[in-house]
């Protein structure tokens, strides 16, 4: 049964929200597994880095195989995966190696679902219709990715950490149920002037682009510190609480970040808009160097008061999804003809193998200060500062080059990389996959409904 539409858009929409829900479980619950497992802080790391890692090693193949095989028999390894991860974490695992394993099977899920499930929705539809479409995509799995936080406290109260993740495995298998119903089950039709299928992890032709390389170093640095954040933020904000107290009236750290979740997103939508007003590459400087700041000024706001530190950590993630959707542009639009999936292939594997390295460097911070001592937050968080400017440095060195002379670049390619400051008005919340995904068959590639194709 072909649906409509709004009807597959929508079917979609709630496959990937459904496969999202349970991603966030273990750093909800992690204070939690520090004692119940007695681990220290960098068996922590790896605990929630391995989603990341195992994301890296499997994204570039699943991704891949999707030009070559339906999206729905990939989505359904995904989907599997992930409810066999969050099921066997729930009920199975007894202490770190057992859970690393299903966490690294998580991340293999999630390779499975993300990006197979974008580009099943871009080859479906055109034009303003698969903007629109991806925007509700990126949007409801940034607030599924905020949600989870809230809904595995919540279920954590009631029933345990088993009901947590039993929650996120059974929404898996309901995702996988509704990839079987929706989508197509042939490749769609190639375009007559559409390149062959490139070589499977063939990545040499991008690391030759600079200007491409420049976002994808920036885009690298920006999910090293979101991912610690979002690793490490309920237990910071847990441990500042029992050290003075929190006030009555304040809710539950897992809820806080749930609202810094939705505020980020919502301000990513604010990066969008300004970006197109002042240019990407301000837009992601300022970003970045704010970032960095309050990554040395949280650690340092959890020894003051559990009021100033739920501010900061709120604001740091702010800064950080201030430029996720202009780095992601700058990649897609610096992309050579007939390389956008591979180019965006090694833009998610950079981005992820960073996430594993950030929340595994606070776990090694910890540890090495102590975790006990209130200044060991100051170290763990404030680390990463460095990291991110030198990024950000990268960026601009790649980036400020001169003009490529039109006898050296004759279709443009570099030339439309380094004037590429229009923002990608659909890459809502923490989605450097979406999009890529929604530009797959090269429609509407300036990212702005309405406007014409770049020449």
């Amino acid at each position: 049964m072909r649906l409509t539409d709004p009807r597959f858009t929508a079917a979609i929409v709630a496959a990937q929200v459904l496969a999202q829900i349970g991603a966030f479980t273990l750093p909800a619950l992690l204070p939690g597994y520090l004692d119940r497992w007695d681990l220290s802080a960098t068996e922590a790391g790896w605990l929630v880095g391995a989603f990341f890692a195992a994301y890296v090693a499997a994204v570039p193949v699943l991704v891949s195989l999707t030009d070559r095989v339906p999206g729905v028999r990939i989505y359904l390894v995904g989907a599997g995966c992930t409810a066999v991860a969050h099921l066997g974490f729930g009920l199975l695992a007894e202490g770190f190696w057992s859970g690393l394993v299903f966490r690294a099977i998580a991340g293999v899920g999630w390779a499975g679902c993300y990006m197979p499930g974008l580009k099943v929705l871009a080859d479906r539809l055109e034009g303003a219709a698969q903007s629109r479409a991806v925007s509700w995509h990126a949007a409801g799995v940034g607030i599924a990715g905020a949600a989870s936080f809230a809904m595995a406290g919540l279920l954590d109260a009631l029933g345990g950490p088993a009901a947590a993740f039993g929650f996120g495995g059974l929404a898996a298998l309901v995702a996988g149920a509704i990839g079987v119903l929706a989508m197509p089950r042939h490749l769609p039709p190639r375009a007559p002037d559409a390149p062959p299928p490139a070589a499977l992890l063939d990545f040499r032709p991008v690391f030759r682009n600079r200007a491409a390389m420049a976002w994808i170093a920036g885009y690298t640095v920006h999910t090293w510190e979101l991912a610690a954040l979002r690793a490490w933020g309920v237990a910071f904000l847990a441990a500042s609480f029992a050290r003075d107290g929190a006030p009555a009236w304040m809710p539950g750290p897992a809820a806080i970040f749930t609202a810094a979740g939705l505020v980020g997103i919502a301000v990513s939508v604010t990066g969008n808009e300004t970006a197109q007003q002042h240019g990407r590459a301000k837009v992601v400087t300022w970003a970045m160097a704010l970032a960095a700041g309050f990554s040395l000024a949280t650690g340092a706001a959890g020894m003051a008061s559990p009021i100033l530190a739920a501010l900061c950590v709120i604001a740091w993630n702010a800064c950080i999804y201030l430029d996720s959707s202009a780095l992601t542009g700058g990649t897609v639009q610096s992309a050579a003809p007939g390389m956008r999936g591979a180019t965006m292939g090694l833009h998610s594997m950079c981005g992820y193998a960073g996430g594993f390295l950030g929340p595994l460097g606070v776990g090694v911070a910890l540890d090495w200060v102590g975790p006990d001592r209130a200044v060991a937050w100051v170290l763990a968080f404030g680390h990463l500062a460095p990291f991110t400017l030198l990024g950000l440095l990268v960026l601009r060195r790649l980036t400020g080059r001169p003009e490529v002379p039109a006898a050296e670049d004759p279709q443009g390619i570099l030339r439309r990389g380094q004037e590429a400051d229009a923002a990608d008005a659909d890459g809502i919340g923490k989605s450097a996959d979406a999009a890529a995904a929604e530009r797959t068959r090269g429609a509407d590639p300036s990212g702005i409904p309405g406007r014409p194709p770049s020449r």
